[in-house]
């Protein structure tokens, strides 16, 4: 018989009790925070952007005791550190979800990529990680219970061009992230990875942008057009997905059909899965045309 201890339904859901949300003034941290404090979860944002966090809190509403704001740039490990010691002492209830989900991309070629636009990717979305986990992993091993759910995206599962650093950042998150599931046996604290597809965030337009491959994008605001034209998935939707997740104790969550159509291609055929993605771009693009007619 295995001695690890699973953790019991009312340990497993992240209903009722605190959630800390990293890149929470938009998009899916923005999203996730919102449905999280309607279904009762005291909740700590944090952001870089002031503005964005200030609306996110804004649109929960409540009082001191549901919601806490800090304005913190995840590359700041020591800033985080402090971040974790101020929900300790504030949160009404047990963590019951860390989500590092701050996130940003850098699109550039290889070749000519700024090696500083490429650091900034990893500090951010590995670097991230990291330091939210060190900070809050204590405090959940503390109490026997939670989960550390770190956002990956498809770009982790399938390397794609112009996108080098995101990808190597987030394929470092799912090896991380697994590999810290495993360390977490029988402690009651769960480590979830989450996957997602073409969201509709501002990732794109807040990107460090130089050209796309194939140079179909000249101007970022032509990408950011193109971008918008492909994600699919709400960020509500992509809330209510890993919100699902998390509560049914998956490990990996896929977001959006794309997302699993990523994830199969990475298993059936690793070596061929972006000319199957790059010959399936002209269907997606008329699937995507039928529905805006």
């Amino acid at each position: 018989m295995s001695n690890r201890r699973r953790p019991s339904p009312s340990q497993r859901t992240v209903d009722g009790r605190t959630a800390v949300i990293t890149g929470a003034g938009s998009g899916i941290g923005a999203a996730v925070a919102r449905r999280l404090a309607a279904h009762g979860c005291p909740v700590a944002l944090a952001d870089r952007d002031e503005d964005g966090l200030a609306a996110t809190a804004e649109a929960i509403g409540g009082g001191d005791r549901t919601v806490l704001t800090r304005a913190l740039d995840v590359r700041d490990r020591q800033g985080l550190m402090a971040f974790a010691a101020e929900v300790a002492a504030w949160a009404p209830q047990p963590l019951g979800m860390v989500f590092n989900n701050a996130g940003v991309t850098a699109v550039q070629g290889v070749a000519d990529s700024a090696p500083e636009d490429d650091e900034w990717v990893h500090e951010v979305n590995f670097g991230g990680v990291v330091h939210g986990v060190r900070a809050f992993l204590p405090i959940l091993l503390a109490q026997g219970s939670g989960a550390i759910v770190n956002t990956s995206s498809v770009f982790g599962l399938v390397g794609f061009p112009h996108q080098s650093a995101y990808c190597a950042s987030k394929f470092a998150v799912r090896g991380y992230t697994e590999a810290l599931r495993h360390e977490l046996r029988g402690t009651g604290v769960r480590a979830v990875v989450v996957h997602p597809g073409g969201v509709r965030t501002n990732i794109v337009r807040n990107s460090r942008y130089r050209a796309d491959f194939g140079g179909r994008n000249p101007t970022l605001q032509e990408a950011v057009a193109d971008f918008d034209a492909l994600a699919r998935t709400t960020p509500e939707r992509a809330a209510e997905i890993i919100h699902s997740g998390v509560n049914r104790g998956r490990a990996r969550i896929l977001v959006g059909h794309d997302a699993h159509l990523f994830d199969a291609l990475a298993r059936i055929a690793p070596a061929r899965a972006y000319d199957v993605l790059h010959a399936l771009e002209p269907l997606a693009r008329l699937g995507q045309t039928r529905v805006a007619a």
